[in-house]
């Protein structure tokens, strides 16, 4: 199974290859945030006199060749910053990928030099210049390396509203017969009064959506009704919930903004308060005000132990995975410490390549940086032991950098769930003529120096060979309760662990793969996302574009 939130969640871009993915459009009211300051305009570079060449081994620095751009931009983006582009040609703007690949990729000695000219466009040449190295698992060592236009980037990241219903889809299976479920909606969203965690989508405005779809036509009616173009568009599901019991609803789309923190709850068990958090991604601007928020509201109830719930948290803003992991430890772990240091590649000894400065470890920050927290503002802690989270194949990036994180300080972390996705590396996010590309640029390890994860963590029950071993228990995520209720089965495990210290007896081991791993005949065709899913973050940017 593969969660996905079309428009503002990311996953790899060879799942989405693989798989065909259908992504559930999404939203929600979840805290607004300020915008960052603007930063200065680029300084521009030197103006290159002629076209550039292809040198086989020869790499010009990537900065003579930047913002030369076949349409450059004018006036400013939706922060306010000025482009920096100046008038250029496509090959100005391959040569720049090859050189700025050769000057920050991480694994930069095993991409070959292929010559730019062989390919139509940035984006196809881009898409070669990466590592076809596997980890021990046969899994691509790079299965991170991805780009997106520009606007789309600075609108994820600011939170920009997007026309959506507010409810996020499992897709179990992307062939006939094609099972996808709501795996959550957002508080007040179109999608909150009408659907339900469990519902199965049977059809979309009238095509089946399970057998059929065997027409241009009929594709497009199923897309066109899960990915609505705009606010106001109406358009009626046929649902079965979990016990089997059909209706029709009527939803309308509206312009909405996803919600990082989905559900917070204080649940009084035996021994003491029990926080849940629901934490859906690190990636906008606003998360940051939303887990202050969130962490306050448990700090005032005094919980004793938490439950993270980071089972779709695909990562985000490396920044913000700090701060949180600082607010659930509290200084006592965390002050003085390094959170991440990265691990660049081999040709840049202690420079950062990227900022041209000291390669100073990213610490665990116990004040606000500015995002939509006030910048030096206090953060707020629990002070606590131990944090269980819950984790599937979806957790990924800076969400495995919080658990590498806090398991470097020596502060408790169990897992309730399955094997994280893999990531523990990361890259800043670089514009260059209208696209924002993304090249894996760094390693980041814990301050014992660990960061080989490269095939995931998995709770200590796992049958996973090759995944790091954590404490906790293997569970099969399920549908059957909402998120956040005591007897939804990867909650309950976490509540049954701290109370006995021992696991649930359904393992994973008895929860059935998903269709797509089973090696079912994929006949019919798969259902196509309007909107091509974001990828996994490990984002390193700060407000206003600092590095």
């Amino acid at each position: 199974m593969i969660s996905v939130m079309a428009g503002v969640h990311r996953s790899n871009a060879a799942r989405c290859a693989a798989l065909a993915l259908l992504a559930a459009c999404s939203g929600g009211g979840g805290g607004s945030s300020s915008s960052p300051q603007p930063s200065r305009a680029p300084t521009p570079a030197p103006t290159v006199s002629t076209a550039p060449t292809w040198e086989p081994g020869t790499y010009p620095a990537s900065s003579t060749l930047a913002n030369r751009c076949e349409r450059p931009r004018t006036g400013v983006d939706l922060e306010g910053n000025p482009f920096p582009d100046r008038a250029g040609s496509l090959a100005y703007e391959k040569f720049w990928l090859r050189s700025w690949t050769h000057e920050t990729y991480l694994w930069a000695n095993e991409v070959p030099d292929r010559n730019p000219a062989n390919y139509a466009s940035p984006v196809a040449y881009f898409d070669t210049l990466k590592t076809t190295a596997t980890t021990p698992s046969g899994t691509p060592k790079d299965d991170f390396h991805f780009s997106q236009p520009t606007e789309d980037y600075l609108r994820d990241r600011n939170s920009a509203p997007a026309a959506s219903y507010g409810a996020r889809l499992a897709v179990i299976d992307p062939y006939p017969p094609r099972e996808v479920r709501v795996v959550y909606t957002d508080p007040g969203t179109p999608a909150a009064p009408v659907l339900a965690r469990g519902d199965r989508i049977l059809s979309v405005d009238g095509e089946d959506l399970v057998y059929g779809g065997e027409t241009e036509a009929a594709l497009d009616t199923i897309n066109d009704g899960l990915f609505p173009r705009a606010a106001g568009e109406t358009h009626v599901f046929e649902v079965q919930d979990t016990e089997g019991r059909k209706r029709s609803v009527t939803i309308t789309s509206a312009n909405l903004s996803e919600a990082p923190v989905n559900t917070v709850r204080v649940l009084d068990r035996d021994g003491g308060k029990v926080g849940y958090l629901l934490l859906n991604t690190f990636s906008p601007y606003a998360t940051e005000a939303a887990l202050a928020d969130a962490v306050q509201t448990l700090a005032d109830e005094a919980v004793s132990d938490l439950v993270l719930d980071l089972r779709y948290n695909g990562g985000g803003l490396l920044a913000i995975a700090s701060q949180l992991s600082h607010m659930i430890a509290g200084p006592a772990y965390t002050r003085g410490q390094t959170f991440e240091q990265l691990r660049f590649n081999t040709g840049v000894g202690g420079t950062n390549p990227i900022t041209g400065g000291h390669n100073d470890p990213v610490p665990f920050f116990a004040e606000g940086l500015g995002f939509s927290y006030d910048d030096g503002a206090v953060l707020p802690v629990l002070n606590l032991r131990r944090v269980y989270i819950l984790t599937t194949e979806a957790t990924c990036s800076a969400s495995e950098a919080v658990i590498n994180g806090l398991r470097g300080v020596d502060f408790e972390v169990e897992l309730i769930g399955s094997t994280t996705c893999g990531k523990p590396y990361g890259f800043y996010p670089e514009d260059n003529c209208g696209q924002t590309y993304y090249t894996i640029q760094f390693q980041g390890v814990n301050d014992k120096g660990f960061g080989d994860y490269a095939d995931g963590f998995a709770p200590t029950e796992s049958f996973d060979g090759f995944a790091v071993s954590v404490p906790g228990c293997s569970v099969a995520d399920d549908y059957t309760y909402p998120l956040g209720d005591p007897r939804e089965r990867m909650l309950a495990a976490a509540l049954q662990r701290r109370e006995t210290g021992a696991c649930p007896g359904l393992t994973m081991a008895k929860a059935a793969a998903p269709a797509w791993t089973r090696g079912a005949v994929q006949s019919g065709p798969p259902l196509i996302p309007r909107r091509a899913p974001l990828a996994d973050e490990r984002d390193m940017r700060l407000p206003g574009g600092r590095l």
